[in-house]
């Protein structure tokens, strides 16, 4: 049996053009929200992806996989995994159009294990908009930027309102990431939602 690779994106997308106010390429990324499983720093057992801007607006994050993101013995958990693409990809559009957004869907192609140990360089790139949707995919490296391919994944987000985190999560969620942007434009860090 052979499959046809889909479209993708799978409908006829605008050109994602970043926000004149994006962080420029060489721009290191901050958490966007302290208590973030993907990228937060006050999780013990988070993901705390690294992530900065790169040239051609490629957003470059870095994933340490340790004992904790385990699933069979010395492999990374593929949910992790996939839970590594999302805060990447959602970085990237949070980041580079400067507006809030959550996932509406997530695919991942996992090619390679990826062992305890191991570095996952990610690569995330915006692949169109069309309307509030806005696709986007990532290759992940094993071990260097120009390693062999472990991990692929593409998705769709979905532009939201701030509302749309006080309604559905954390009542005091809308203040939470409010003093979270206040502090880091105190500390000068460059800082968006990414849901």
């Amino acid at each position: 049996m052979t499959r046809s690779a889909q479209q993708w994106p799978p409908v006829d997308v605008e050109p994602a053009v970043a926000h004149p106010e994006a962080p420029a390429p060489g721009s290191k990324l901050g958490v966007h929200f302290a208590e973030c499983f993907g990228c937060g720093d006050e999780l013990e057992a988070g993901l705390h992806l690294q992530s900065m801007i790169g040239d051609g607006h490629v957003v470059h994050s870095k994933f340490v996989v340790t004992a904790a993101h385990q699933g069979a013995p010395g492999l990374a958990h593929g949910g992790l995994l996939a839970c590594a693409f999302d805060e990447a990809l959602g970085s990237t559009v949070g980041n580079l159009l400067r507006k809030p957004a959550v996932t509406a869907r997530l695919e991942t192609d996992f090619r390679r294990p990826v062992p305890v140990g191991s570095t996952l360089y990610i690569a995330a790139k915006l692949d169109g908009i069309a309307g509030r949707k806005t696709y986007v995919s990532a290759d992940g490296r094993l071990n260097a930027e120009d390693g062999p391919i472990a991990v692929r994944a593409r998705a769709l987000f979905v532009v939201v309102e701030f509302e749309h985190f006080s309604t559905h999560g954390d009542p005091d969620g809308l203040k939470k990431l409010t003093d979270a942007h206040e502090k880091a434009e105190r500390e000068r860090k460059g800082w968006d939602i990414n849901p």
